[in-house]
């Protein structure tokens, strides 16, 4: 037999939940009654008030009320029989509650684009801290981690940092131009050198013959040298050395947009040649926000088949950079190979502002300020005000000092703790207003992959 289940909302929610269950019952295989309570916003409704007033249909086999809603549930089972259980807190979980496919779609999370993050100024840095920004890049996605070393003398440590990232399980290259540095952390396990050009070619190619599985990085001997590349190349083909090419992005303002040209170039001289690309210079150079920068770096990167990247993470804006790419590797593998749009595939990066933004509306907040009855503070946050209400009072605007001034001459018994919550509830709102962002009282405002999880004190 079918199974039928009774949904409980408010009025503001019913169409939405009708909608819902119109795609969802046919899918899952169940029939359904929506029981819509008289009341605006079903996150006000309690289990004992919903007891009071609800009429459950004959046949029903299960009631399921909205996941916001208050109080023990066995204040409904007092009065019937039909199991009854909390659903998802926003009716848009649905599908994944009655199990459905939810999240991203299927085949989503494959990448071909390998990362190495460096770890720069390496032999300034103690063991420990090298082991503990290696772990911290190994949780972000990397692949591969890079030793960056300081012009100067060669590093005596360089061993020692190898041998013991292989130890624990890294992959590890090596970023110098000094061949008794190159040579000592080749000896110790590093697989990759950063970088050959004909600049430490002659001697480069005397070290490789010794460690034969070894790749290596091959650049311009500057940026707009083409040519220099090419002759490099040459010589790593004729001596057998596997290599992968880097035409070196440059900075915006100094070359930029010609340097993009150059891989193009790589590319179409070289379409079968391992490509990579660093880019940093784009990340800790630029006064922006990395995450957007990253999926445009790893959506160009994908196209043109370079397969990875070198990324780092100095400038404190960039901190997340390596875990930004890791995800955005994903997000332009799936819409290249899809041909699709990357779009409304990869929430954890869209970090700043929400995607979509639900308002309850003026009718409904004007509604709401009428049924009210407790003194317990609600508070919303939409179309460019803050709106906090109870039983008592309405307040609305735009600076929460002067709201929360009226409160007190209106409330003289808001106590210290209730005034630091509201306090803290305020400034979550303000910014959810100033970013365009989704405020919920007692939920954390949304950050993409950086958002912490918030448990009310309340």
């Amino acid at each position: 037999m079918t199974e039928r289940i009774l949904f409980i909302t408010g009025k503001l929610a019913e169409p939405a939940l009708r909608r819902m269950l119109a795609s969802l019952a046919p899918k899952v295989g169940f029939e359904y009654d929506v029981a819509v309570m008289p009341i605006t916003v079903a996150a006000l409704l309690t289990t004992p008030w919903i007891a009071k007033r609800l009429q459950v249909p004959d046949g029903a086999d299960r009631i399921v009320l909205p996941g916001l809603c208050k109080g023990d549930v066995a204040a409904i089972r007092a009065i019937t029989a039909v199991p009854v259980e909390l659903g998802p807190k926003d009716l848009r979980d649905l599908p994944e509650f009655f199990g459905q496919r939810g999240g991203p779609p299927e085949g989503y999370g494959a990448h071909d684009i390998e990362i190495v993050a460096e770890i720069n100024h390496a032999p300034q840095k103690s063991l420990a801290e090298i082991i503990r920004i290696a772990r911290h890049y190994r949780d972000s996605g990397a692949d591969v981690v890079d030793l960056g070393c300081d012009p100067g003398s060669a590093w005596p440590g360089v061993g020692e940092a190898v041998r013991e990232l292989k130890s624990q399980g890294f992959r590890v290259s090596i970023d110098s131009f000094d061949i008794i540095e190159v040579r000592a952390a080749l000896e110790a396990g590093a697989e990759l050198i950063l970088s050959i050009s004909g600049v430490n070619l002659a001697e480069s190619r005397r070290m490789l013959r010794d460690f034969p599985h070894v790749e290596v990085v091959a650049i311009p001997d500057t940026p707009d040298d083409l040519p220099s590349l090419w002759r490099t190349v040459e010589v790593l083909q004729s001596d057998g050395v596997k290599h992968r090419l880097d035409p070196i992005v440059e900075p915006i303002g100094f070359g930029f947009a010609a340097s993009l040209g150059r891989y193009l170039e790589t590319r179409r001289r070289y379409p079968d040649a391992a490509m990579m690309m660093g880019i940093g210079n784009l990340t800790e150079l630029t006064d922006a926000d990395t995450a957007g920068m990253n999926v445009l770096l790893a959506g160009f990167c994908q196209e043109l088949g370079i397969r990875s990247v070198l990324a780092t993470e100095v400038i404190n804006w960039g901190r997340s950079a390596v875990r930004e790419f890791a995800l955005a590797r994903r997000l332009v593998h799936y819409a290249v190979t899809h041909k699709t749009l990357p779009k409304r595939l990869e929430p954890d990066l869209v970090m700043l502002r929400d995607p979509k933004l639900l308002e309850l509306g003026e009718a409904a907040l004007a509604e709401l300020a009428e049924r009210i009855t407790d003194r317990n503070y609600r508070l919303f946050a939409e179309r460019g005000e803050l709106h906090i209400l109870n039983g008592d009072l309405y307040l609305r605007g735009t600076d929460p000092f002067a709201l929360f001034a009226e409160m007190m001459a209106r409330d003289p018994k808001l106590d210290a703790s209730h005034s630091f919550y509201l306090g803290y509830e305020f400034a979550k709102a303000v910014t959810a207003l100033t970013l365009g962002k989704q405020y919920t009282q007692d939920n954390a405002l949304r950050w993409g992959f950086l958002t912490l999880p918030e448990v009310s004190h309340r």
